[in-house]
Order: structure tokens, then C-alpha cells, then sequence
């Protein structure tokens, strides 16, 4: 009969010993997108220092962005579990016009108005998981579907137009005070995005957020309610997309019908652009964050040396493509190792 020694000395394997070292290569891919946002800035800033380099300049682009910062933030939750939500857009546009015509039109209390458009944003995110976990529809299918039908909602509710007129205490609260010289709003996107890091991060229901996006198959092999996980994720970016919504709506103080199509192209561009950086070939919160801002300072550069607008939506669009790709890279190598060893 053999024996186990009760007290053995540990034995260090080769790759534990390469995961202790720090190399210069892994760096560069965890933080190469921040190290090119600071190009970025000091390129902008030596081409037009008495525009670019000013400190409302830079308040501006962190405090007009929270929308888009929060719209990402939640899309990369859904993301995470391996599945697309098209209809963050819609959502977004209905929940500013719930907002819109329930407060400004109808006179409710702005608090309730809030709470109904939050509401809205849970039950679109609840049908979304119907049609994708009971029916078996692919999520991108569904959500494109569901997209549409929330601008037709939009245009219904507000036959067709600009709702303006909503209260000044949601105004106030979104874009009416600032910190440190940045409007309050920047602050939200931040806090949202500390808490999603934190969720991620440290709790039992990111990791298995994780272990779903991961392999749907194996997490059910390893007693994961894949089911539910996925179910949740989809109705918490419903959720955060109508929050969104109502920072859309206190930011320009009403609505307007088509307001959530412009945001859909960029929020992906900056979650899979971030899904590049700090957890490379892992959509994050703090890769997030940074990619929005990265491009928005890029729009905003050109715009400022006078670039015509028609070069925002190709520098949207080839972030997204070039984006993708390189998100893809880190986990292709991680396939290449495994395959290797």
C-alpha cells in the first residue's frame, strides 16, 4: 500500500514561476490603450494647445459622456455571459421618453416618472430573456427585433416628437452642480463602474457571469444555473440602459425620438475596445471606462482641427472592427498555449 507524505515541500511548477514574473510584453498589451489615450491627448494638445489643452475642454468631454459611459457599462454585463443586446438603444429612448412625456407632458412626479422608465427598462430586459432562454432565439435575433419594436413604441407615445420640459430637480441632479470642476454626471458612470468591477471581481455571481461567458456547456457541467445567470445579465443592461435614459433626459431636459440610435454603434465600439485593455480578451469595467473616453477625445480632437462630422461615424466604425479583432487576440494565444502544453 502506498503512502502520501503529510508534510511535503511544495513544488513549483514552470508555469507558476513564469506567472510570477512581471514581462514588459504583458504590460504593454494590459495598459497599451491607456498609453495610447495619452498620445492621443499630447498629439491634440501640441496641434491646438489653446483649445484642446484647456480645462474646460476636458470637463466637457468627461461630464457630456456619462450617458454613453453608463449605456456601455451595462451592455458589457450581457456581453460578459456571451450573449449581444441590440435593443440598449431603444431602451434608452424609451426610458428618456417615459421621463419626457410622464413628468413634462403629464405632470407626474419626477421620482415616479424615473421609477417607471426603470421599470420599463427591467421588463424589456425580462422579454429579452423570454425569447433567448424559453424559445431558444439567438440573442442577437431577439434583441435586433426588440430594438425595433421600442423606436416604434418611442414614436407612438410621443407621436413622433421632441418632448422638452422636464423637471429641473432631475436636470440639476444629472448636469446642474459639478465636483472638482466635472459635471456630477461623470461621477454616476464612475460608481456604476467601480460597482461593476467590484461585482465582477469579488463576488460568487460575477465569477459565474465568468464561468458562463466562458463555456455555457462546462458551467453547467459544474452545477452553474447557466440559464439564470444569462436571464439576469440581460435584464440588469435593460436596467442600466434605461438609467441611462434618464440621464439622457436630465442632461437635455426632455426627449426625443430617435435619441438611442446614435449611441448603439459607439457603446460597442468601446466595450469590445475595452475588452483590449487592463483584462485583456475580457470585457471590464475600467477597459471600458477608458475606451470611451479614448474615442470621445479622438472625435473630439478631430473635431476641434476641423475634421468634417461624416469621420465621426468611420472612426466609430473602424474602432469597432479593428476592436473586435484585437479582443479576439488574447484568447486565441491562451487556445495556442493550451494546445502547445
Amino acid at each position: 500500500m502506498s503512502t502520501v507524505p503529510t508534510s511535503a515541500a511544495p513544488v513549483e511548477d514552470p508555469p507558476a514561476r513564469k506567472r510570477g514574473r512581471v514581462r514588459p510584453a504583458k504590460v504593454l498589451e494590459r495598459f497599451g490603450l491607456v498609453l495610447a489615450f495619452v498620445m492621443l491627448i499630447a498629439v491634440f494638445g501640441a496641434l491646438r494647445p489653446d483649445t484642446f489643452m484647456t480645462t474646460a475642454n476636458f470637463s466637457t468631454i468627461l461630464g457630456s459622456q456619462a450617458v454613453l459611459v453608463v449605456l456601455t457599462l451595462g451592455l458589457t454585463l450581457t456581453l460578459t455571459t456571451g450573449d449581444y443586446d441590440l435593443s440598449i438603444g431603444g431602451t434608452l429612448s424609451l426610458s428618456a421618453m417615459l421621463v419626457a412625456v410622464l413628468n413634462a407632458k403629464h405632470g407626474w412626479p419626477i421620482g415616479t416618472a424615473v421609477l417607471v422608465a426603470v421599470a420599463a427598462g427591467a421588463a424589456v430586459g425580462s422579454i429579452n430573456g423570454l425569447f433567448v432562454l424559453v424559445f431558444g432565439v439567438d440573442s442577437f435575433i431577439v434583441t435586433l427585433g426588440t430594438g425595433t419594436v421600442l423606436q416604434g413604441v418611442v414614436l407612438w407615445i410621443s407621436d413622433s416628437s421632441t418632448i422638452s420640459g422636464v423637471s429641473d430637480t432631475l436636470v440639476n441632479a444629472v448636469v446642474g452642480s459639478s465636483l472638482l470642476g466635472v459635471p456630477i454626471a461623470f461621477y454616476y458612470g464612475l460608481l456604476l463602474c467601480a460597482t461593476l468591477w467590484y461585482l465582477l471581481e469579488y463576488t460568487t455571481l460575477g465569477r459565474r457571469m465568468l464561468f458562463v461567458g466562458r463555456g455555457r456547456r462546462v458551467s453547467r457541467l459544474s452545477g452553474i444555473d447557466v440559464r439564470r445567470v444569462r436571464w439576469g445579465a440581460l435584464v440588469a443592461t435593460g436596467v442600466i440602459s434605461a438609467f441611462a435614459g434618464v440621464l439622457y433626459a436630465g442632461t437635455t431636459g426632455g426627449a426625443d425620438s430617435t435619441s438611442g440610435a446614435s449611441f448603439l454603434l459607439p457603446a460597442y465600439a468601446a466595450a469590445f475596445l475595452g475588452a483590449t485593455a487592463i483584462v485583456p480578451g475580457r470585457f471590464n469595467p475600467w477597459g471600458t471606462i477608458i475606451a470611451v473616453y479614448f474615442l470621445v477625445t479622438g472625435i473630439t480632437g478631430l473635431t476641434i482641427l476641423g475634421v468634417q462630422s461624416y469621420v465621426q461615424q468611420l472612426f466609430y466604425g473602424g474602432a469597432l472592427v479593428l476592436a473586435v479583432a484585437l479582443s479576439q487576440y488574447p484568447r486565441r494565444k491562451e487556445l495556442r498555449d493550451q494546445e502547445s502544453a
